[in-house]
Order: structure tokens, then sequence, then C-alpha cells
């Protein structure tokens, strides 16, 4: 008899009683589920009763046709959503001392939220906030309720610190097998985890959603570029989650070694944590004989999951609006623009217990489109930049990705480049620091600059310094790439 995965957990008892803390609800839930202190896999006939021992319960592994959110009607979807929202303000409200300070002095209460058109009454929430009420002043349960904490690196200044309860943990295992199965991961397969552990989200947040979806999941983390070949070949994965620019660095491993990416294993790959473009996606695709699909996270509203590309239809991300609302505003006016029209990502959290946000602006630039493999459920279009990696050169706005998109369409250059930025008089300058694909002459690599040069006028309509360098000549990156380097002088 064939057997399927199921969890064997036991429900948490509640602080000085007998009786459990909640009960628990399905993936789309919000509250008042139970609190898990351990899970073991276990296996079951399908179709039978599992024996429990006394106070177990058995949870089945993450199913697609049992996600009941994917197929609600888009009435049912906006009543929770509302429901939801509602919620989410009271609670930041009742309990987070820095949103019931802003929600006064905005003029807005939480009884004023009577639509989802009313939530743009109420004030945004953005790094700056949650850095200053660092390290557990946004939390909006006591902290002896908070199971596990994690945060930024804080290289950009004090890290921002967010946190989760036990149904936090649960729920967010539940989102990510959801975004794997739609990306093209399936239950039994083995699956390499290049994303870092630790206090960074990507990694274990990943992780136990290929663990809750039924893979074996390789827990290897970031770096270590021989290993993460070697276990390729030796393990042999079918799936794997990393950014694409080191998964790229992974690729030019296996042929400096002679190994041919397209005789690997892997057929799925799940790429997040930078903006990418299409260009990069067909490159990478072709080079290794696999499919890759986007995955969006930010760690302010749980960490990766909050929205992902289907293999099916690879034609953006699916918003999980079951758990996040989406908003897009006028970067300028930051006013709410309708769907279809760009600007940038404002999120609020749905059934975030611990850390809910409300409004928290992404700085990540996108549209939202009517929804494709959920018709319920937008989708929104690749990044394309963020408002705070735009460049301004000579009164020209300029993105990282542009840049990339041009140099991927280059067959003589390779895929890493850098835009680095100085100001030797009253201008900002832009050099272009790029490779070859292999060792060339002086005239072959002058050849290139000036055509990509042109190409960089002629399509983003900016002057910039074009230096070509040999294979290596850029630094790898492990984690997210560094496109963007400022040595203008600090006013």
């Amino acid at each position: 008899m064939r057997s399927s995965p199921v969890c064997r957990v036991r429900p948490a008892r509640a602080a000085g009683s007998g009786r459990t803390a909640g009960s628990r609800g399905g993936l789309a839930g919000g509250g008042g589920r139970t609190a898990y202190r351990l899970v073991i896999c276990a296996t079951a006939g399908l179709g039978s009763v599992v024996p429990a021992a006394a106070g177990w319960i058995n949870i089945p592994m993450y199913l697609e046709s049992a996600d009941e959110a994917l197929h609600w009607s888009l009435d049912e979807l906006r009543a929770r959503q509302l429901e939801r929202v509602q919620d989410t303000v009271r609670r930041c409200y009742e309990n987070v001392a820095h949103y019931r300070q802003a929600f006064d002095a905005a003029g807005a209460h939480p009884d004023d939220l009577r639509s989802l058109a009313d939530l743009s009454r109420f004030p945004f929430t953005d790094k700056h906030t949650l850095r200053s009420n660092y390290p557990f002043g946004m939390f909006a349960v006591p902290r002896e309720d908070v199971v596990r904490i994690h945060a930024s690196s804080g290289t950009t200044g004090q890290p921002t610190v967010v946190g989760y309860t036990i149904d936090d943990i649960d729920r967010w295992a539940d989102l990510m097998a959801r975004c794997l199965y739609v990306g093209g991961v399936r239950k039994g397969d083995v699956f390499h985890n290049i994303s870092g552990y630790g206090l960074f989200t990507g990694g274990l947040g990943v992780h136990y959603g290929a663990e809750r979806l039924g893979c074996s999941v390789v827990p290897i983390s970031g770096g270590m570029t021989e290993r993460q070949v070697q276990l390729i070949q030796d393990f042999g994965p079918r799936a794997v989650h990393c950014t694409p620019s080191y998964f790229v660095a992974v690729l030019d491993h296996m042929e400096r070694i002679g190994i041919d990416p397209r005789d690997t294993s892997i057929k799925v790959a799940m790429f997040g944590a930078e903006p990418w473009t299409y260009a990069t996606r067909d490159a990478i695709e072709a080079r290794a004989g696999l499919k890759a699909q986007d995955l969006f996270g930010l760690s302010e509203l749980i960490g990766p999951g909050v929205a992902s590309e289907s293999i099916e239809t690879r034609d953006g991300l699916t918003v999980w609006e079951d758990h996040f609302y989406p908003e897009i505003v006028d970067p300028e006016t930051l006013e709410p623009v309708p769907d279809g029209q760009q600007g940038e990502l404002v999120l609020t959290s749905l059934t975030k217990e611990a850390f809910p946000v409300v409004r928290y602006r992404t700085k990540d630039l996108t549209r939202l489109l009517p929804g494709t493999i959920y018709p319920t459920m937008r989708h929104m279009e690749k990044i394309t930049g963020r408002t705070d990696d735009m460049m301004i050169i000579r009164g020209v706005n300029v993105f990282p990705t542009q840049i990339e998109e041009i140099i991927m369409k280059e067959p003589g250059l390779g895929p890493y480049f850098q835009c680095i930025l100085t100001q030797p008089g009253a201008m900002t300058e832009l050099t272009v620091v790029v490779e070859t694909h292999h060792h060339e002459s002086d005239e072959v690599k002058n050849s290139l600059a000036a055509d990509l040069r042109h190409q960089i006028k002629n399509r983003v309509g900016t002057t910039a310094i074009i230096e070509v360098r040999e294979p290596g000549g850029i630094e790898r990156s492990v984690g997210k790439a560094r496109r963007i380097v400022d040595k203008r002088p600090k006013t």
C-alpha cells in the first residue's frame, strides 16, 4: 500500500492549565491555532486511520488540492482580507506602542477601517520604523510567546528584528510548501538549499517549507562552491534554491572542472533575494537545462513566501493574498495607483501574530496584474528595481536591471557586473565594470566596451564609462550580488 507522509505533533498546553492553547486551523487560518511543540515525521497507509498516542494529532503534509484559499471566489477572498486587515490593524493598535502613536497622529482609528480602501488612511511602516523600535518594540505578543527571532544583517544600519510565534512558524512552512509546489518542486525531491541559514530568513524559511512538502532537504547553506558541486553530483538533487547570481558561480565552477551543467540532476531552480531579469533566466536555463522560477519575500513580512512564480505560467509572481494585502503607490506622492500601473509595492500582513505589519513600504518597483494560475489572486511583475537602488545619472533614472538586460544580450560578456558611482566634479559619473566570457585581446575588449557604451546610451539614455575585465575580475558574492558600489564623497 502507498504511504502518505504525516506529521505527528503534540499540542502545547496553555500556561497554568491543562487545556491546549487554541485549536489548529488550515493554511488560511488567522488565529486560534494550536501551539505545537514537537514535530515527528511518520508514514501512514493511504486512507487508513493512524492510531495516535494520547495527546498527539496527525497532520498531513502539504497538498495543493487541500489548500482551500487557492480556490476561494473573489468575493470570499475580499471578505476574508477585510476581516484580517481589521484584525491586524486592531492588534497593532492595542499591542504596539508605535502603531498606537502613529495611528493617533494620522487621525486613523481601527474603527474607521470599514473597507479595504480605508486602509490608505493609515500611515506607512518602513525600515526606519523597525530600526527605531529595536529590538523588540514592534512585537504584538509577549516576548515569551516568541519562539524564534530573525534579523537582517544590519549592513546598512541597525538590524531589523522580527519575531515568530509557533503558529507563525507553522503557517510559514505551509506557505513555503505552497510556493515550492507551485514552482515545480514535488514530494520526494532531493532539495539542495544553498540559501544562508542563521539570522537570515531565507535558509530556514525555505527549509521548513521543503520538509512540509515532503522533500529530502540538503541544508548546505551558502558558500563552499566546490563542495556545493560535489554534493550536487553525489546526492542528485532535483531542485535547488539560492540567489541567481550565486547559481551562476556554481555553474562556472562546474564548467571549470569539466562538468556540463545540463548533465546534472537539477531540473527546477527557485531563485530569490535579488532582482533578476528574464534575460538572466534564459541564459541560466540554456546553460543548465532546467526551469527557473522566481520567489519573493522579505523578512519584515515573514521571509520568503510572500509571492512565487508558477512553473506552468511563468508570467510573474502570484501574491498570496490570503496572507498579505498588496498595494501599489506612486513613489513620489505615496498615493495608491490602480492595478496595472507601476509603482512601489506596499504590503500589510494578514495572519502574522508576533510581528504584524501595516502598510510596509518595500521599496520594490512593480505592478499588480490579474491572476492567472489562481484567478482571484493577483500576480506582480518581476521586480524591475528598487526606489533605493535607483541611480540618477545626469538627470536620468537608471536601474541595475536595465544594465543587466543589455549585458546579458552580448554573447562576449559574462553575467557579472557592477555599477560604480563616482563624483570627480559636480556631476555623478557611472562606470560599468563587466567581464568577458573568455580571455580576450585588448582589441576585442575595446570593441566590447564601445558596443556596450553605445547600447547603454541608446537604450537607457545616459553615458557610462565601460571597464572590461578578464573572467574572474569581479569579486563573487555568496549571497545577494553587490550591483552598486557608491564611491562618491559622503556629505
